[in-house]
């Protein structure tokens, strides 16, 4: 037999003694045709998706209007339903005078008879911020039509680390958008207090107040109304006696004081108007 003869019948010897290792062959090949097939359906639908999953991301994120600031949320659903729930049972009176904003007005246990014979009213709710005041005016302020809107909120946006641009913005955009509903309100603007707990960011407070203090100075609706002078004695020391442990919250007689400040601002605007 030549040597040219010889590698055939090698090689078909190989194909007859030994068709095992053929087929492990063979199925080694089939498998890794299965898998790169199936890494790249896995990539095309990936493809497909990704868009999806980045809409459905912005799609949440964009929900939230623009006021809010970034990494913030709405709160206090259940709070402003309950306010809903109550002004139906018992409305309040028609062009009254509106207190609105945070905690510091939520806990005045007795601003009615403070307030009284002013028909006031008080539809504060929860540690609000001002974008969640300006968010839900639409349904605890604009509707009841108020006469005169007094207003505090912020003390919990400068806890929060917001900026005093963004805050004063907010309460622009509250003023604004009550003028433009009803252009015969007056709001009353209650300076954000200079708490003990707060005291690193004092200077935001202050600027916050200055802004909306020359607004108001320029507006023939706003009235600024500034509580802290009676939160420091003569000495310039913070009365600590009016505050509850947590140096932010006020015990019953700071609304003593604050009543003194406020009431007789809405007893002279109210004589006079429209």
């Amino acid at each position: 037999m030549s040597r040219c003869n010889a590698v055939p019948d090698a090689i078909r010897r190989s194909f007859i003694e030994r068709p095992d290792r053929q087929q492990a062959m063979t199925m080694r090949i089939r498998r890794r045709i299965a898998v790169l097939s199936l890494a790249a359906v896995c990539a095309g639908a990936q493809t497909l998706l990704a868009p999806q999953v980045l809409a459905q991301t912005t799609n949440a994120t964009s929900a939230l209007p623009a006021y809010v600031p970034t990494g913030q949320t709405l709160r206090y659903e259940t709070e402003i339903a309950a306010i809903e729930s109550a002004a139906r049972v018992s409305p309040p009176p028609e062009a009254g005078i509106l207190f609105v904003g945070s905690s510091i007005f939520r806990q005045w246990a007795d601003l009615k008879t403070q307030m009284a014979p002013l028909p006031a009213y008080n539809h504060a709710f929860g540690g609000s911020r001002t974008w969640e005041v300006l968010h839900y005016m639409d349904r605890v302020v604009l509707p009841f039509k108020p006469r005169f809107i007094v207003y505090y909120c912020g003390s919990n946006d400068v806890n929060g680390k917001e900026g005093a641009t963004g805050i004063v913005e907010r309460i622009t955009q509250f003023n604004d958008r009550v003028h433009a509903a009803l252009p015969q309100t007056r709001v009353f603007f209650v300076a954000i207090q200079r708490a003990p707990d707060k005291r690193a960011r004092w200077a935001v407070v202050d600027s916050v107040n200055a802004a909306l203090k020359a607004t108001a100075a320029r507006s023939s609706y706003i009235t600024y109304l500034d509580l802290n002078p009676v939160l420091f004695d003569r000495t310039g020391a913070v009365r600590s006696e009016l505050y509850k442990p947590d140096s932010l919250h006020f015990l019953p007689p700071a609304y003593v004081e604050f009543t003194a400040v406020i009431k007789p601002a809405l007893e002279k605007a109210w004589a006079i108007r429209p």
